[in-house]
């Protein structure tokens, strides 16, 4: 992490501070996933307070938690829908106010309405920010078989033992391997838990290695090295733009849908500024970026309603957001989540 750290700051001369590294004064700090604190999601910010905020990146959101329940303290942090409950219930967060969000009423209608996230009459605990997709990208040169026949059973294929990745975060590996056996993680029976610890068992005896790190993900598929890897569009869009054969598995059944956002720590130093880095975060020119480079859906469809079809034809997702989430398995807060992060823990050790 402070390799890449380094180095992303070699690249976009901002300032970045590792997790629990102190910042001076009252400059918040976003503690984010690898791809959503560049310069477009601060852009905003800087040209209302002149400076520019600090970041530091997690891996993955079991990550974060554990960081901040140690005492680390940014100001503004990005957990997808299904984990920022913990959060709350932990007591890391505060209510933001939307009225104070300049870009919060070009939120989509059904984002600004997900359940829970109200915190009471002008409040929310969470502020919605983009949604995406998990599933395989493989490339085709090297799998022709799963061309039109895609199925997620590939992470399984004995030819390609060795030559397949999986994501490190509960909430994304865990489901989908209950998927593949036809049991629904979110609402697990011990006996159901049992098999799908059996199932992710056998995946590690197939994976070449486990990993949330985008960058690894796509030059593993570049390479060759990896024939599949379970991921979110972004390592698709990635590899595809280098004019590699990689698809993005819809099998049937759909894949799985997520949506992401912000939340504000408790003790943010500097409330207003944190409130600033937010809506900084859902700008329009971070909107544009959110979906142009990353691959993901922006939460401000005020700006994704400008973008032009053949974005949304590159990275084969409609343009209704609503359309989207109900085309594929809702990502929800998984029961039991610390139980299932030690049990995926040990697996991963070979425990």
């Amino acid at each position: 992490l402070l390799a890449g750290a380094f180095a992303i700051a070699a690249i976009y001369v901002y300032r970045l501070t590792v997790a629990g590294e102190a910042v001076a004064s009252d400059v918040p700090v976003l503690f984010q996933w690898e791809d959503y604190m560049e310069p477009p999601f601060l852009a905003q910010y800087e040209k209302t307070y002149g400076e520019t905020p600090a970041v530091a990146l997690y891996a993955d959101e079991d990550e974060a938690f554990a960081k901040m329940r140690a005492g680390y303290k940014p100001d503004v942090m990005g957990p997808c829908y299904y984990e920022y409950p913990r959060w709350q219930e932990a007591g890391l967060i505060q209510p933001i106010e939307t009225d104070k969000l300049t870009n919060w009423n070009k939120i989509a209608p059904a984002l600004r309405a997900l359940p829970g996230i109200s915190a009471g009459p002008g409040k929310v605990w969470f502020v919605p920010h983009y949604w995406g997709n998990t599933s395989i990208t493989y490339r085709t040169d090297l799998a022709p078989e799963y061309v039109g026949h895609e199925s997620w059973d590939i992470l399984f294929d004995p030819k390609y033992k060795g030559r397949v990745a999986v994501l490190e975060g509960v909430d994304d590996t865990v489901p989908f391997i209950a998927h593949m056996i036809g049991v629904d993680a979110y609402n697990m029976t011990p006996e159901e838990w049992a098999k799908v610890q059996a199932k992710l068992k056998e995946l590690i005896g197939q994976v070449r290695f486990v990993s949330s790190d985008n960058t690894t993900l796509a030059q593993g598929l570049a390479s060759g090295e990896l024939v599949a890897a379970m991921s979110w569009r972004i390592v698709y869009a990635t590899v595809k733009a280098q004019g590699v054969n990689v698809a993005y598995m819809e099998p049937p059944g759909g894949i799985f849908t997520y949506v992401c956002g912000l939340v504000i720590n408790k003790d943010a130093k500097n409330y207003d500024k944190a409130l600033a880095l937010v809506d900084s975060s859902i700008s329009d020119e971070a909107a544009h970026y959110t979906i142009d480079t990353i691959g993901d859906g922006p939460a401000n469809v005020e700006q994704l309603q400008k973008e032009p079809d053949e974005e949304f034809q590159r990275l084969g997702i409609p343009r209704d957001v609503e359309t989207f989430l109900s085309s594929g398995i809702f990502q929800k807060r998984l029961q039991n989540k610390d139980e299932i992060v030690n049990a995926w823990t040990e697996i991963r050790a070979g425990l």
